[in-house]
């Protein structure tokens, strides 16, 4: 059995403002540590029920932030951008369920620290066959495609109800409890730790059984509509074959699979710069 975490950092044990997920920053270093070691939770939880093999793909920024000096060494780590499936690259080679790990509420939620989907400074929302889609549903979409199914989520409260909310029943690690955008009553790494620990060995022994929520397949056709922070941003991506220009910063795509949607708003981003 074969196990894909996908880490991000803003959902990570003690985040709660921007200058601690970016590199730039000084309190940098300390997070990227505690990034490692919520990573390193899920690991030893995944192995501890039975997994055969754990792959990591760390999806926050540059693809760069987990120390591999410091990774359990039965995981792999993919690092380094851009990887073809972003940030659940791995997810085609054999994968039996997937962990979020240290992931974050969609752009605009309520009591979510930093939440944001993929960019705040250019994203002001994403729908989906008219649902509001986060990273979680994005990602979720994309292991759905190749029939696999998310199992287990850390981050804040917020997070957590979302990810329960798209795909079902997944088991779930509340490691902080987020009361505004920047500030939340967070738990030590030596409590949080263990409750990642634990949902990863649950959900593993949950998937032996076949009692997780099946993977999320979106519909075709798919219609995917985002709206930019700014009307030049949307400008700017008009430049990509098949995009219709909504009202005021709204780009619009439709395509037959997930897949293509996911890399039609990768583009997009990419063009909106």
């Amino acid at each position: 059995m074969k196990i894909l975490i996908a880490a991000d950092m803003e959902g990570i044990t003690g985040v709660v403002q921007w200058e601690q997920v970016m590199p730039s920053h000084p309190e940098y270093a300390r997070f990227r540590r505690l990034m490692t070691a919520d990573v390193n939770a899920a690991v030893r939880g995944a192995f501890a029920a039975g997994a055969e093999s754990v792959v990591v793909t760390d999806g926050h920024n540059n693809s760069r932030n987990i120390l591999i000096e410091e990774l359990d060494e039965r995981a792999v780590l993919n690092s380094g951008s851009p990887m073809p499936l972003s940030m659940v690259h791995g997810v085609d080679q054999g994968v039996d369920g997937v962990f979020y790990i240290g992931y974050h509420a969609r752009m605009g939620a309520q009591l979510g620290i930093l939440d944001h989907t993929w960019s705040d400074e250019r994203v002001a929302n994403l729908w989906v066959n008219e649902r509001l889609f986060g990273e979680s549903a994005l990602n979720g979409g994309v292991c759905g495609h190749f029939g696999v199914p998310v199992i287990m989520v850390s981050g804040d409260q917020t997070v957590c109800a979302e990810v329960r909310d798209v795909f079902g029943d997944v088991e779930t690690a509340v490691v902080k409890k987020a009361i505004g955008r920047m500030a939340a009553e967070c738990l030590p790494p030596a409590v949080t730790g263990k409750l990642i620990e634990d949902a990863a060995k649950r959900a593993v022994e949950r998937l032996k059984k076949g009692q997780v929520p099946a993977p999320f397949r979106v519909p075709a056709p798919i219609t995917m509509v985002l709206e930019f922070v700014q009307s030049e941003m949307a400008d700017k991506a008009m430049i990509m074959p098949g995009a219709l220009r909504l009202e005021d910063h709204k780009v619009k795509y439709v395509a037959d699979d997930m897949l293509t949607i996911y890399y039609a708003f990768r583009t997009l981003l990419a063009l909106a710069r």
